[in-house]
């Protein structure tokens, strides 16, 4: 079951590039399965905040179809099950964490009992809880960050739309956080996940799609994009033996005592490779595909897609 659908979905802000409007999406097709999360990734402006504010009704769309939780985002039920952290949010400084909380479950009709359980829960869990009866105004950004996560999370959500949720946040903090929401996919529920940490991104995201100037450029698994299946590295106790490759099986990167990194034609040839150490009855210790960063992968994306723009 897909939790979000869209279909060539286009938004036109009015006015601008000379009276023709900005087109923050253009024609984006994708959908994001139930119990998976999904990363948005792109450069300022590529239309990832507008994708969000569409799924919740925030913004209306100019053409296209979008649909969350099985219903269309103008239905007030769609966002009944949905749980949302803005970029640039801003909490009422005079309440504090635990208060905020409560005010929350309160506005979402909760029973002070299930408040009173969730509350404590949560704080724990965004490690919040020596700072529940500080006011929010004293809190860094970092703890605003994780009080925020812990709101999205009080109305027991079953889809999450987190805009940047470790902007701000310290190292061990962004490590907590990705705790939580690798807990939280564990729950069955869904993450949108929007930020320019791809690292971040990197740690916990099972597919993602890579937009820029409102164009879908691609869906991967991050898996796909940070592997290099025509490129291995062979870890073998070479020496000095000579290791040679024709030309049409592949070519050797890099070469040492120790190993070889090689590029080949086709990902089967690496057994050719394998097949010529053995001959030279040199012992292989491994034998991987190579990878790249997300980060890495990305970029690539861009800049081919920039080339491939008229």
């Amino acid at each position: 079951m897909n939790v979000v659908d869209v279909h060539e979905l286009t938004k036109i802000y009015p006015g601008g590039v000379r009276k023709g409007g900005v087109v923050a999406l253009d024609c984006v097709t994708l959908a994001v399965e139930q119990g998976e999360v999904f990363g948005l990734l792109g450069p300022n402006g590529a239309g990832k905040t507008t994708f969000l504010k569409v799924l919740l009704g925030i913004t209306q769309i100019t053409s296209g179809s979008a649909g969350i939780a099985g219903f269309n985002p103008s239905d007030p039920r769609s966002r009944q099950k949905v749980g949302y952290l803005p970029e640039n949010h801003r909490f009422p400084g005079h309440l504090t964490g635990l208060g905020f909380l409560e005010l929350t479950g309160r506005l979402y009709g909760m029973m002070q009992s299930e408040i009173d359980t969730r509350t404590d829960y949560l704080m724990e869990l965004v490690g919040m809880d020596r700072w529940a009866n500080m006011k929010i105004k004293k809190y860094s950004k970092g703890m605003s960050q994780r009080i925020g996560l812990a709101q999205v999370l009080m109305c027991d959500p079953e889809i999450l739309l987190l805009d940047e949720p470790t902007d701000g946040v310290d190292p061990v903090g962004k490590i907590e956080i990705r705790q939580v929401l690798k807990k939280v996919r564990e729950e069955g529920k869904s993450i949108v996940l929007n930020s320019h940490l791809l690292f971040e991104v990197e740690a916990v995201a099972d597919r993602v799609a890579i937009l820029s100037r409102g164009k879908l450029i691609r869906i991967s698994t991050v898996e796909e994009l940070t592997s290099r299946a025509s490129q291995f590295e062979v870890e073998a106790d070479i020496g000095s033996t000579v290791i040679t490759i024709p030309p049409e099986v592949g070519k050797i990167i890099s070469i040492s005592s120790k190993g070889l990194i090689v590029e080949l034609a086709k990902e089967e040839n690496i057994n050719q490779i394998i097949d010529q150490l053995r001959m030279k009855r040199i012992s292989i210790r491994s034998v991987k595909p190579m990878k790249v960063s997300l980060e890495q992968s990305f970029i690539e994306t861009i800049t081919a897609s920039k080339e491939a723009t008229p």
